[in-house]
């Protein structure tokens, strides 16, 4: 057999700084390398594998519909597609859902639907997109010019005009900004993911809901890495007592498959008519059979183990040797380490322990349901690394 990182190295474009690890196989938070090494997974494919790997139910679902039909187009309506939007506006709150294909394409999705609600209500002045700081929404032209980081805008210009940026937890700036910029909408992470896992405070998130409310702004919360039940509540705005007119999702929503949502709720649910929008692969029948699996299984009980476990990993780190701090929410979780970042998430991977970065931090995203005995010893073997 030839040798996969050389073909990697060779046919794969250069956009990811792999580690030099092959994972061949695995079994819920336990994954195996091509010589047979265990590793405890606390990363899920960046909080996609909401249930860990080879999840026998989501199994078990995926492959009955795949004897089924695997893709019809969205001409015609198929079972699995129409049952996910049920549950997943019962669970939000939202009332409409179009579906696409990643978190990138469901914020796409959310942008577009402020834009045409504002061009039609307030006047096609109304454009802007107010987004935060330090906030990452997408690799598209467009969910690149929503992210607040210019590292990542920078080689890529001109972008998608059309955005402006306010400091996270400022809410006296931002509400100037909004005054200055006849905005269609607000996009905010409740958690900022890729900024280093930061929280917003419930006043600034209760602040822009409140804004947007009195001034007819669309309030968009982009819950692609922190939904489906990864910060303990199934959507992460549930936390802080709001409700958004807007919700992109996708990453854990699959399970493993590329699935992404866009939830529109009582303000914006009939903003879309038929030729406004679409996808090909959107609402795709096997992947949202393996969503339907995922969703079922969202219950209070699991999120009740999701804050449980949080409270172990929060109490087992905060001011434990060689960590500076501990933030998120969930289990999503972001460690600031005396030791370089980078350094620690290698010398775990080679004590058999998988752990992500997010800016200068470790990021912690195990599947919902690891086993406590397994995420005990993982938090161990990170604790004597940061030592």
């Amino acid at each position: 057999m030839e040798n996969i990182k050389e073909l990697d190295a060779q046919y794969i474009a250069h956009t990811y700084a792999r580690f030099p690890l092959e994972i061949v196989s695995g079994k819920g938070s336990l994954v195996y390398d091509e010589n047979g090494k265990e590793y405890i997974d606390l990363g899920t494919g960046i909080a996609v594998n909401s249930f860990g790997v080879a999840d026998d139910e989501w199994i078990a679902a995926v492959t009955a519909q795949l004897a089924k039909v695997q893709h019809m187009s969205n001409l015609y309506y198929t079972e699995p597609c129409a049952v996910l939007a049920k549950m997943l506006c019962e669970k939000s709150g939202m009332k409409k859902v179009f579906f696409g294909n990643s978190g990138a394409e469901a914020n796409e999705g959310i942008i577009k639907a402020a834009r045409k609600y504002a061009a039609e209500k307030k006047g096609p002045e109304y454009y802007t997109i107010i987004t935060l700081r330090n906030s990452f929404h997408g690799r598209t032209l467009t969910t690149l010019a929503a992210t607040g980081q210019d590292k990542f805008h920078q080689l890529f210009t001109p972008l998608t005009p059309g955005f402006a940026y306010a400091d996270a937890n400022d809410l006296e700036g931002l509400k100037k900004l909004a005054a200055e910029v006849k905005p269609a909408g607000i996009l905010i992470e409740c958690v900022q993911g890729e900024g280093g896992v930061l929280p917003l405070t419930a006043e600034f998130v209760r602040g822009i809901a409140e804004l947007c409310a009195a001034e007819d702004i669309v309030f968009m919360v982009d819950e692609v890495q922190t939904g489906n039940g990864r910060t303990g509540k199934c959507y992460a705005y549930q936390n802080f007592g709001v409700l958004p007119d807007a919700v992109s999702t996708a990453k854990g929503l699959g399970g493993g498959l590329p699935i992404g949502a866009v939830m529109l709720g009582e303000k914006l649910q009939d903003v879309f008519g038929p030729g406004d929008h679409g996808s090909t692969f959107g609402g795709n029948p096997i992947a949202c059979a393996g969503a339907i699996s995922v969703l079922s299984r969202i219950d209070e009980r699991l999120l009740e183990l999701v804050r449980r476990k949080s409270a172990y990993i929060f109490s087992s780190l905060n001011g434990a040797e060689g960590i500076e701090s501990v933030a998120g929410m969930g289990l999503m979780i972001g460690i600031k380490t005396v030791k370089p970042a980078g350094e620690v998430v290698k010398v775990c991977m080679d004590k058999g322990v998988l752990c992500l970065t997010a800016k200068d931090k470790v990021r912690l995203l195990p599947a919902l349901n690891i086993p406590q005995e397994l995420l005990e010893k993982a938090i161990g073997v990170i604790k004597e690394v940061c030592k």
